[in-house]
């Protein structure tokens, strides 16, 4: 075992944007019919904005909390569901909340089957980690309570990832969050983050997991004042006697539910999904940022497959200041590595060459293209904002369509956006002084249900100009004089492909999502679309896109 302490481990991630130019009308961004001033780089371009772009970045973990990083082990079962129930460890109680959860996860066996397939990738990886750690087996079972081992899955509290973390805990942990990343998300940093959160509760609360997992679920905050109420009563303080929230108080017996029936299956009725006791993925440092598409091509995976074991990235490419690795299936690790070995630093990425026109500012070429305003500052050497006209600047684009990336942020807000919640939907630009709480009262809708239809929580700020889908029933008589809002109108119209769109720019920009246009139209994502090219909408009018 090799064992660092937290405190002392800085992780120096080198930045790097190496790539190619390839030009494609997929990677010119929307409304570029009306754009002249774009470019093929040349390679001397590449080569010199590649010398130029050496920044480090470096994360600081939370201070005080010891990590163990497993070596490879011996396996000694076929299953790994043997291998968590040999390491069970925490006392069952025979407690009318264990029983009530027990009896509803043995009821739903369809939903127990679809949480153990999204697991299977990840669930030897995790029992590994928690068993280099000491940690108790049960814990391998806690994405299934907080997250039903979806890694994309978004709370109402800002919580995000399969081990839920909200922003600020994330970041404490060692979970990097910006444009291009979400450690949250990311299997590997949230496992890690989660042990360490883990261990760091489990002695804050003197050796107590029952009160370590309630906290993992409320915060050590509440369960500490929950304590001291009790105390002061001369109650006890186990966990089973506190006053918490209700979602506490269901939560653990959720996590001994579960444990029970992996501990006993045939018992209770219950057939487990069989999940291979090996290793099924490897994380594969890269060096360096590199386009997702490129990456699958490597791996001979679909670029679906790859963005599913890799949901921390937001965007087409991995970080360009890190971390600088990819979770590969083990049995295409080979084949990817020696195929990373051969492309080259600036066949990582394509690039677009682009001249400055009047008008143009960095966080607008920036949006334009899909990318990130400090990037374009690093790889062009620009120290402050300012840019001059009839200049060109070097620009990192996707090699595939955007929409191509079908787990991207972007991709993933389409298709909540366009899931039918009601009769009739409804667009609401943000305008300055809106407040989901303001807009949820004119539209007559639950606020925490406006945020869920948008990818959001109830808390997160809205950015001026953002697009909101709200969904109602027949009947609205009593919003359409409200002078903030604007009612959909549905017309179908006949939309002629400009130069540079693609399937997910058109969506965007008529609030449609990719899969009406290919029914639509009887198309395939898979093609590009030409320019002339006339497709079908059934699009809100009232917009005015």
């Amino acid at each position: 075992m090799k064992y660092f302490s937290l405190s002392l481990i800085s992780f120096a991630l080198l930045s790097g944007c190496q790539s190619t130019f390839i030009n494609t009308a997929e990677n010119i961004p929307a409304n570029t019919n009306k754009i002249v001033n774009i470019d093929v780089a040349s390679p001397i371009e590449i080569n010199q904005a590649l010398l130029t772009d050496g920044i480090i970045d470096v994360i600081h973990p939370v201070e005080d909390v010891e990590f163990t990083v497993s070596d490879e082990t011996i396996d000694v079962t076929d299953d790994v569901w043997q291998r968590i129930r040999d390491n069970l460890s925490i006392d069952i109680p025979k407690d009318r909340r264990v029983i009530a959860q027990r009896n509803w996860y043995t009821k739903h066996q369809n939903y127990l089957d679809r949480v153990a397939k999204r697991a299977e990738p990840f669930l030897y990886y995790i029992v590994q980690e928690l068993e280099a750690n000491n940690m108790p087996a049960e814990i391998a079972l806690l994405p299934i309570v907080e997250s039903a081992f979806d890694p994309f899955a978004y709370s109402h509290g800002r919580a995000s990832g399969m081990w839920q973390f909200v922003p600020g805990t994330g970041k404490r942990f060692g979970m990097k969050q910006n444009w291009w990343y979400d450690g949250r998300r990311d299997v590997i940093a949230s496992t890690k983050g989660a042990i360490a959160y883990l261990k760091y509760l489990h002695k804050y609360f003197d050796g107590d997991w029952l009160l370590a997992l309630a906290a993992y679920n409320s915060g050590e905050g509440r369960v500490r004042r929950a304590m001291k109420n009790n105390a002061r009563k001369n109650l006890p303080t186990d966990f089973w006697s506190l006053d918490l929230p209700r979602e506490t108080r269901a939560y653990v017996p959720k996590l001994l539910a579960l444990a029970d029936i992996v501990k006993r299956p045939e018992e209770l009725n219950v057939k487990l999904y069989e999940i291979e006791n090996k290793t099924v993925i490897s994380q594969i440092d890269i060096g360096s940022q590199l386009d997702l598409a490129k990456a699958a091509k490597l791996a001979d995976l679909s670029l679906a497959e790859l963005q599913r074991l890799n949901p921390g990235f937001n965007r087409w490419a991995t970080d360009p200041k890190g971390p600088h690795y990819l979770v590969i299936p083990t049995n295409k690790k080979e084949k990817f590595e020696h195929g990373l070995s051969k492309l080259s630093t600036k066949d990582r990425l394509a690039w677009q060459r682009y001249k400055i026109r009047r008008g143009d500012s960095l966080g607008k070429i920036a949006k334009q293209f899909n990318t990130d305003l400090s990037l374009i500052k690093r790889l062009n050497n620009i120290k402050g904002t300012q840019i001059r006209e009839g200049k060109h600047l070097l620009i990192p684009v996707a090699t595939q369509s955007l929409d191509s990336y079908i787990l991207s942020e972007n991709q993933r807000l389409v298709k909540t956006q366009n899931r039918k919640r009601g009769d009739i939907k409804s667009i609401h630009r943000v305008k300055s002084g809106d407040t989901l709480w303001d807009i949820s009262r004119a539209y007559k809708v639950n606020t925490r249900s406006l945020a869920k239809w948008n990818g959001m929580a109830p808390r997160d700020t809205l950015k001026l100009g953002q697009k909101l889908v709200i969904w109602q029933k027949a009947k609205i008589s009593s919003v359409r004089n409200s002078p903030i809002i604007e009612q959909a109108i549905m017309r179908n119209i006949t939309y002629k492909v400009r130069r540079g769109d693609s399937f997910a720019r058109i969506a965007d920009k008529f609030n449609v999502s990719i899969r009406d246009i290919e029914r639509w139209n009887s198309l395939s994502r898979k093609k590009y679309l030409q320019p002339g090219q006339r497709l079908k909408l059934s699009v809100d009018v009232t917009n005015n896109i």
